[in-house]
């Protein structure tokens, strides 16, 4: 796409309070670089489809395979990264492990991620 092609100011005329207001409430880099890093986590299905599951209930790793017919190797190592991401939390019961979304905002995006596709 050639720069003509889009859409921009017919005359430019730099609005110096707004862009001094908007550059102080900027983030940090590393902020948000660790912002952009948290949405590569919700570039992949899989963990998409990990994230819905554990919205619905908490479950073992078992029942996460077999919900989303896939090997347990392929879930662990998801979990592993969205776990990393601490998007997710875990706690043993007996000889199982039980994975949870780690708190509310976790459940807050994939509801709010929901309703916008939805719209």
């Amino acid at each position: 796409m050639a720069i003509n092609d889009v859409e921009h100011c017919e005359v430019h005329n730099v609005h110096r309070e707004l862009v001094d207001r908007i550059g102080k409430e900027m983030p940090s880099e590393d902020e948000l670089y660790d912002l952009a890093e948290l949405f590569k986590v919700f570039g992949d299905s899989t963990r998409i489809k990990i994230l819905f599951a554990l919205f619905e209930s908490e479950m073992c790793v078992c029942d996460i395979a077999e919900t989303l017919n896939m090997t347990q190797s392929a879930i662990s190592h998801q979990l592993k990264i969205l776990k990393q991401s601490k998007l997710v939390g875990n706690r043993r019961e007996g000889k199982s492990i039980i994975y949870y979304l780690a708190d509310d905002h976790v459940r807050t995006i994939i509801a709010q991620g929901m309703s916008h596709i939805n719209e």
